[in-house]
């Protein structure tokens, strides 16, 4: 499976949303979602949120590091609203 399809098979997974995010690193799952990558990626500085409009945001998570995250962490960021876009970045609205 490849990543877009990873994280179309995690928001079909998607029963209660942030309600079953163990761990909370946050309550607000926006906030936790953003943790969560700061702690898989670090970025030595680098801004996570890298463009936003109309309403969405796209987050500053390499290629490459997408597809090393698990299928518990993507579920984890679809609980959270992230998404795989057809940008082939990560986004969220806001």
């Amino acid at each position: 499976m490849d990543i877009k399809e990873r994280f179309e098979f995690a928001d079909e997974e998607n029963d209660c949303g942030f309600n079953m995010v163990e761990n909370k690193r946050s309550q607000r799952p926006d906030l936790h979602a953003l943790l969560l990558l700061d702690e898989l990626f670090p970025n030595h500085g680098c801004d996570i949120i890298t463009a936003a409009c109309h309403g969405q945001i796209w987050l500053g998570v390499k290629d490459d590091d997408i597809s090393k995250l698990t299928d518990e962490q993507i579920l984890e960021l679809v609980r959270c609203g992230v998404w795989y876009d057809d940008n082939e970045c990560l986004a969220m609205n806001v």
